[in-house]
């Protein structure tokens, strides 16, 4: 790796960014922002912590991706955890308890780690972890889900526990949305988002972007629409192609470049919510932020994966600790031999070198 680029330094500010986009995005929100103040002084106390171990040759990121169910109630095209199986309709079979994810995250609190995206799956259909996730103040929990499930009880939790954030799955309008997400879906968001605004609610948007949905989602009439429902997080994903007839959704370089150009545009000229995108803010971080570099990913059965689009593992947390797992051989491959280096063509590193992951942890036996 460069040793001249500082990754502790570019992922401190990267978080910094956030907050106080978050700041900005929810200033006339009193319950709102009186939350983000408070996680702002834990966010500083978890930095000086992370600080404390790179000091002594550790790196923790600040984020940890948790996949928490293999289970979900929709079949949306092009799903790239159903096609690598890392969602089933079958019952889920040795899923990490609730117990289980308890202690990860009091092991990740007590690291450092500031941000747990739950995913699955559909998170929501967890109850029993969402509920452990709400008593860790010092963490936020973005809550990545379809929206079916954000009823009554739900919208209370949201109300009660600032730190629980839900992101809503879209994929445009109405047409783009129930075409990949299935007839009905867009309405039963939408209901979600109203209702989670009446309450004065932050919540955020997750979109998949695609060629067919590029100049859609980066309009400004379409984040209009969003921001007056009360949205204050928009979060892009490059859509990563499942198969070889998928690969015409997937974005060129021409089309990359043009939504990195817009987002810039958007956050110079848009206030009102905070913009994150993946893996166009890895731009600048030296290569891929995942493998422990930025962020990890835990799965539903205790695996510890780079990433969720590099499904790869050498060891579970079921077996050792969380501070463990990110010290795992296989991490330290990835990012001691380059493979994270963005010479990529493409918009996801470990996707594009797919061959030299699973090389790699081939190598580990």
């Amino acid at each position: 790796m460069n040793e001249a680029f500082d990754i502790q330094a570019y992922m401190t500010h990267g978080v910094e960014r956030v907050i106080a986009d978050s700041l900005k995005a929810t200033a006339k929100n009193p319950k709102e922002t009186a939350f983000l103040l408070k996680f702002a002084s834990a966010s500083k106390k978890a930095s000086k912590k992370r600080s404390k171990a790179f000091e002594n040759g550790e790196h923790i990121p600040p984020f940890l991706i948790a996949s928490i169910t293999s289970s979900c109630n929709l079949h949306c095209a092009g799903c790239y955890s159903r096609h690598n199986e890392a969602t089933v309709d079958i019952e889920p079979v040795n899923q990490l308890s609730g117990d289980d994810w308890k202690r990860i995250f009091m092991e990740a609190d007590d690291m450092g780690i500031s941000f747990i995206l739950l995913a699955g799956g559909e998170p929501l259909v967890r109850r029993d972890v969402i509920e452990e996730a709400l008593n860790f103040k010092n963490i936020i929990f973005p809550v990545f889900t379809n929206g079916t499930f954000i009823g009554d009880n739900y919208i209370k939790m949201f109300d009660d526990h600032r730190n629980l954030i839900p992101v809503i799955s879209i994929e445009g309008n109405q047409y783009a949305t129930d075409s990949r997400r299935g007839i009905g879906v867009y309405s039963k968001l939408i209901t979600a988002m109203d209702n989670l605004s009446d309450k004065n609610i932050m919540f955020g948007a997750s979109i998949t972007v695609t060629t067919e949905n590029l100049d859609e989602v980066t309009s400004d009439a379409f984040l209009k629409t969003l921001s007056d429902r009360g949205c204050k997080l928009i979060i892009y994903v490059e859509y990563v192609p499942v198969s070889e007839e998928d690969d015409e959704l997937a974005l060129n370089e021409e089309e990359r470049e043009y939504l990195t150009s817009e987002i810039s545009r958007i956050r110079s000229t848009d206030d009102s919510m905070v913009f994150v995108s993946f893996p166009g803010d890895e731009k600048g971080s030296d290569g891929c932020i995942a493998a422990g570099r930025g962020f990890f990913h835990i799965n539903s059965h205790g695996g510890a994966e780079p990433c969720p689009f590099s499904p790869y593992s050498d060891v579970n947390v079921k077996d050792l600790s969380l501070r463990e797992a990110l010290n795992s051989k296989l991490f330290k491959t990835l990012r001691d031999n380059d493979i994270l280096k963005d010479d990529h063509q493409g918009g996801c590193v470990l996707f594009e070198k797919r061959d030299l992951v699973e090389a790699a942890l081939l190598s580990l036996d």
